[in-house]
C-alpha cells in the first residue's frame, strides 16, 4: 500500500490467518499500489489452531498514523490498522512514514483518540513507500527492539507487516524479519501478527508464499494473513468484487496447504483489504456494490476481518478534480462521505 498524504492523485494495501501458533517441520510483479501477477505453492507444516471466537468478522480500516480523517470512525471500526511505521532514512529507527517520530506527541494523542470508543490499534510495519525496518537493521536483536519501540509507542500488541515490492524479494530481509519477530514473540507473548501481502485472482505469488514459509521455519505465531485485493494489472478489466472473492478463494487453498489448516480454519485465519474506489492500475474501480459483496462473502466464510485503504480516501473527490487517477484524499467514484466504511462493516 502507498504513503500518503497528497491530494487527487496518489495511494497503498494486507493478509490474516487466526492461529495461536505454527511450528515449523521442515526446513509479472506483485500487486501493491503499482500491480502484478503470481505463482507457485509451498509445503512446509504447521500446527495453527482456530478459534470459535474468529467467527464474527471484523472491521478494521487503515489510517493515517498521523493525521485524522473525519471518516475514521464510520462503520465503528473494531481496529484501526496505523499505517506506517518504517526505517528512518537508511537506519534502525522506527518513524511514521518516514518523517515523523515514533513518539510524537500528537501522534499519541491522536491514538489515544482513536482508542476512546474502545477500540483498539494495529501497528502496520512496511508498505509500499520508504524502506521496512528488516531492511535497514542489521540484526534480529536490533531489529526485534525497532518494531517494540513502535507498538511501545502506539500501545499496542498487534504487529501487521505490510510486505510488498522490493521487500517481498529481498530474501535477506525476509529472514532477518521472521527472526525479529520470533524474538519480539518470545518477549510479548500477547503479541499478535498478521502479514498483509499483495495477491492476485490466482492466489499468492512464490514471493508471498516463501515468506510464509520463512515464518514457519522461524516458528513465528501468526494470527492472519491479509490480502490486498487491488491493483491486478491492466488486462483484468472485470468486476473488483468477483476477483476479490476469487483471489480469497485461492489464497484460501495455499493457507490450508502452507498452516496445515481445516477450510474452516484458513478462512479463519484470513482479512481482505480492498483499495476503495479507482485503483491504481487504470480500468479498475472498487465500488460501493463490490464493498457490500466482499463484506456479504467474508461473513458467510467466517473471514477474520475485512480492511480497505483508506479512511482518508472514503469521500468523493471535490468538483472538477479528474477522477482517471488513484488520489490519496478521495476515492474518485459518487459517494457519501465514510460510505465504504459503513459497507465494510456491514
Amino acid at each position: 500500500m502507498r504513503s500518503f498524504l497528497k491530494p487527487a492523485a496518489g495511494l497503498t494495501c494486507l493478509f490474516a490467518l487466526a492461529v495461536t501458533g505454527c511450528s515449523s517441520s521442515s526446513g509479472d510483479s506483485s500487486n501493491s499500489s503499482s500491480g502484478g501477477t503470481q505463482s507457485a505453492t509451498s509445503t512446509p507444516s504447521s500446527t495453527p489452531s482456530s478459534s470459535a471466537s474468529s467467527s464474527t468478522t471484523s472491521y478494521a480500516p487503515y489510517v493515517s498514523a498521523t493525521t485524522a480523517a473525519d471518516m475514521d470512525s464510520k462503520g465503528s471500526p473494531s481496529t484501526y490498522n496505523l499505517s506506517f511505521a518504517i526505517a528512518s532514512g537508511s537506519t534502525c529507527t522506527p518513524t511514521w512514514n518516514g518523517t515523523t517520530a515514533i513518539g510524537d506527541s500528537a501522534v499519541t494523542s491522536r491514538i489515544s483518540a482513536l482508542k476512546t470508543s474502545g477500540a483498539t490499534v494495529r501497528v502496520s510495519f512496511g508498505g509500499a513507500s520508504g524502506k521496512e525496518l528488516a531492511e535497514t537493521c542489521t540484526s534480529a536483536t536490533a531489529l526485534a527492539k525497532a518494531y517494540g519501540e513502535a507498538l511501545d509507542a502506539a500501545g499496542s500488541s498487534q504487529a501487521d507487516f505490510d510486505i510488498e515490492g522490493d521487500a517481498l524479494t529481498d530474501s535477506t530481509s525476509v529472514a532477518l524479519r521472521s527472526k525479529a519477530i520470533a524474538l519480539l514473540q518470545k518477549e510479548r507473548t500477547g503479541l499478535k501478527v498478521s502479514f498483509t501481502l499483495p495477491v492476485m485472482p490466482s492466489g499468492l505469488d512464490s514471493d508471498s508464499l516463501a515468506l510464509l514459509e520463512s515464518a514457519n521455519d522461524n516458528a513465528v505465531a501468526v494470527s492472519t494473513v491479509n490480502i490486498m485485493t487491488m491493483n491486478y494489472g491492466e488486462s483484468y478489466s472485470g468486476d473488483m468484487g468477483d476477483y476479490a472473492i476469487t483471489s480469497a478463494t485461492a489464497t484460501h487453498t495455499q493457507l490450508k496447504k502452507v498452516f496445515g489448516l481445516s477450510d474452516a480454519g484458513a478462512w479463519q485465519g484470513m482479512a481482505l483489504t480492498s483499495m476503495i474506489g479507482v485503483n491504481d492500475v487504470s480500468g479498475e474501480t472498487f465500488s460501493l456494490s463490490d464493498a457490500a459483496q466482499v463484506r456479504t462473502f467474508a461473513e458467510s466464510k467466517k473471514v477474520a476481518w475485512v480492511s480497505m485503504w483508506s479512511t482518508f480516501r472514503d469521500q468523493q473527490c471535490a468538483s472538477g478534480s479528474s477522477d482517471d487517477d488513484a488520489a490519496t484524499d478521495c476515492s474518485g467514484v459518487t459517494q457519501s462521505a465514510g460510505a465504504f466504511g459503513e459497507a465494510f462493516a456491514g
